[in-house]
C-alpha cells in the first residue's frame, strides 16, 4: 500500500467535483466471454508489487468460482485517480477497485460506490479504524483490505556509534521535555563533533541529525496534534479544527525540532514536493525517521545499515498514531453487481488476506493475521512488531471529509512556510483551517 504523498491528483478531483456523475452508459469494464458464458470482472489497483500477490489471490478465487474470470488492471497512482474519475463520469468504472481514505468522501458522496450492506460482512472482525474510515451514513462502502501505520525507523549503527540506547518509551511535551528531544540531541552532531546543547555547536554545519521532523501530514504533524489532544476534524465528513490551542502547541513542537533545537534538517532540504528526507535517512544522515510501514520495501533494501523499528513517541495525551487503511470498493453501476460483490467479500476473507500478509505485502485489515507479515520481515532481520503494538492502541484515520485532495496542495504550501519559520504555527493553522473548510461540501 502506498501512502498518499504530494501526488498530482488535483485534476482528477476537480473533474469529479464539477462533473455531474450521471452513471449511465455502457456500465463497467467487465463483461461476458462470448461462447464460454463466463463473467469477466475488472479489478483495478495501483501497486505493482502487490499485483504479483493478487495474481495468486485471483487464481484462487477463479478456481473456487469457475464462472468468473478476473482481469487485473494496474495503473500508476496519479493516473489511477484520473482514470477512475473519468470512468465514473462515463459510466465505465472497474467492477472492484482500491479506495483510499482521502479519496473516499469524493466518490461515496457522488454515488460512485456501492453500498456493501448486502454482502453481510462481519465488520467486527476488522480493524475498527479501517471500518470507520469507509463508513458513510452508517453503511459500509468498502471491504476493509489492509492497513499501514506510522512507526519510527531508526539507524542502529548511528545509535551504536553515539553510544545511545533507544529508550523503552519515547516521550515529548510542547515545552521540549521528554526522552525524544534528549535522545535526538545525543544523536545530532556537527562537523566539529559538537551536539546542539554544547557551546560552539554550528547548526549550519550538521553532519548527522537525530530526528526527521518535516512537513508531512501523515507521518508528522497530524500525529503530534492527536497526541497532544488536538483534533483534525470535528466529526467524519465534518470541518477542520486543528487551529485549537492543543493543535497549535503540537505544530510548534514539530517546528521547534527544526528551527529551535536543530535536531532535524532545515525545511529548505525537506519541504515537499522536492524534499530529500527519505534519501537522507537511507544515506545515514538522519538517525530517527517516522515512516509508514509501507515504505519498508523501498527503504530497507537500499539502506547500508541495520534498521530498527520503534513505536512513535507518546505526547501529553498519550500515543495516537495515523493508521491508513485501504478498502475494496465495488462500482455502483457494475454490470455484474452480484459477482463484483462476491469478489469484494472474498478479498476481505481470511485466505486472501493471509496470502498477502504472509508474503510481506501488507498488514491485513482482518484481525488476527498480522503475524504473517511480522514473520516475513523477521526473516529479513527486521522486527516490525512495534507497528502491530501501535495498531492495538489509539489510532486515527487521515481526514475523512470532502475536498481534502483539492486542499492538499494549499495545505502543504501553507505549512511549508511554517516549517521555514516564515509563518507562526497559529497563523498557519488559522489560514489552513479557513482554506480547508472552504473546500468541505
Amino acid at each position: 500500500m502506498k501512502s498518499p504523498r504530494t501526488h498530482d491528483i488535483r485534476r482528477a478531483v476537480a473533474l469529479l467535483g464539477v462533473a455531474t456523475l450521471v452513471l449511465t452508459g455502457c456500465g463497467s469494464g467487465g463483461g461476458s466471454d462470448s461462447g464460454s458464458g463466463k463473467v469477466t470482472l475488472t479489478y483495478r489497483l495501483w501497486d505493482d508489487q502487490q499485483k504479483v500477490g493478487y495474481e495468486k489471490v485471483m487464481a484462487a478465487f477463479e478456481k473456487a468460482n469457475p464462472g468468473i474470470d478476473v482481469k487485473i488492471e494496474l495503473l500508476p497512482y496519479d493516473q489511477y485517480w484520473t482514470k477512475l474519475t473519468a470512468d465514473a463520469v462515463a459510466g465505465t468504472g472497474p467492477d472492484v477497485f482500491w479506495m483510499s481514505p482521502i479519496q473516499f468522501p469524493e466518490y461515496v458522496t457522488k454515488g460512485v460506490l456501492a453500498d456493501l450492506t448486502p454482502a453481510k460482512l462481519d465488520l467486527s472482525k476488522y480493524h475498527k479504524t479501517v471500518v470507520d474510515t469507509f463508513t458513510y451514513q452508517g453503511k459500509p462502502y468498502g471491504v476493509p483490505k489492509d492497513w499501514g501505520i506510522v512507526g519510527l525507523l531508526y539507524n542502529k549503527d548511528l545509535f551504536k556509534k553515539a553510544g545511545v540506547e533507544m529508550p523503552d518509551k519515547l516521550t515529548w511535551k510542547p515545552d521540549g521535555t521528554g526522552t525524544l528531544l534528549d535522545t535526538a540531541r545525543k544523536l545530532t552532531v556537527d562537523e566539529a563533533g559538537k551536539h546542539p546543547d554544547e557551546p560552539g555547536f554550528d547548526p549550519a554545519k550538521v553532519k548527522t541529525y537525530g530526528f526527521a521532523s518535516w512537513n508531512h501530514y501523515q507521518t508528522q504533524w497530524m500525529n503530534w496534534v492527536s497526541s497532544n489532544g488536538g483534533k483534525l476534524l470535528d466529526k467524519p465528513f465534518g470541518t477542520y479544527t486543528f487551529n485549537d490551542d492543543a493543535s497549535v502547541q503540537a505544530l510548534q513542537f514539530g517546528v521547534d525540532l527544526v528551527n529551535k533545537y536543530h535536531v532535524s534538517p532545515p525545511a529548505t532540504q525537506t519541504n515537499p514536493p522536492t524534499g530529500k528526507i527519505t534519501d537522507m535517512f537511507k544515506a545515514g544522515e538522519v538517525a530517527m525517521f517516522p515512516a509508514n510501514n509501507a515504505l519498508l520495501p523501498f527503504v530497507a533494501p537500499e539502506a547500508g545499515f541495520e534498521i530498527g523499528v520503534a513505536s512513535m513517541p507518546e505526547g501529553p495525551a498519550g500515543r495516537s498514531v495515523n493508521l491508513n487503511g485501504l478498502a475494496e470498493a465495488v462500482y455502483a453501476k457494475s454490470k455484474h453487481p452480484e459477482e463484483a460483490m462476491k469478489l469484494a467479500a472474498y478479498l476481505g476473507s481470511q485466505e486472501p488476506q493471509k496470502m498477502m500478509a504472509d508474503a510481506g505485502y501488507v498488514f491485513p485489515a482482518l484481525n488476527g493475521l498480522s503475524q504473517g507479515y511480522v514473520d516475513f520481515w523477521k526473516a529479513k532481520k527486521l522486527d516490525v512488531s512495534p507497528f502491530v503494538e501501535e495498531s492495538q492502541g489509539t489510532t486515527f484515520a487521515l481526514p475523512v471529509t470532502t475536498g481534502f485532495t483539492g486542499f492538499e496542495t494549499k495545505l502543504n504550501d501553507i505549512f511549508n512556510e511554517m516549517y521555514l519559520g516564515k509563518l507562526a504555527p497559529k497563523q498557519a493553522a488559522d489560514q489552513a483551517v479557513t482554506e480547508g473548510n472552504a473546500t468541505v461540501k
